[in-house]
């Protein structure tokens, strides 16, 4: 049974940084390409970035610069750190899986984190 628990989320002041974390199990690592997507209150859901068995990332326009996405194998944990935060990137913050080839289209989710940015 593949499952994505993401923690690290909170309230951190505009130009903070926080760092999610998402620990994974019941699958092999590397098998999926890992992304973070985001969903803000009244928003559709939306991918923020993504990383794949080759370790190659892709980033939404919006936090490309920013944020940066990594992993540890060995953990079998996949990071997302945020700096420089701005109010617009209050959210919650799910873990996701995908197939190779589709990272923004996930099979699994985490529950989600929720991070809230105070101007």
């Amino acid at each position: 049974q593949v499952r994505l628990v993401e923690s690290g989320g909170g309230s951190v002041q505009s130009g903070g940084s926080v760092r999610l974390s998402c620990l994974t199990s019941g699958y092999t690592y590397g098998d999926y390409c890992m992304a973070w997507f985001r969903q803000a209150p009244g928003k559709e859901r939306e991918g923020v970035a993504a990383i794949d068995g080759d370790g190659s990332t892709t980033y939404a326009d919006s936090v490309a610069g920013r944020f940066t996405i990594s992993q540890d194998a060995a953990k079998k944990t996949l990071y997302l750190q945020m700096n420089r935060l701005m109010p617009e990137d209050t959210a919650m913050y799910y873990c996701a899986a995908a197939p190779e080839g589709a990272c923004y289209a996930p099979t699994y989710w985490g529950q989600g984190s929720q991070v809230t940015v105070s101007s």
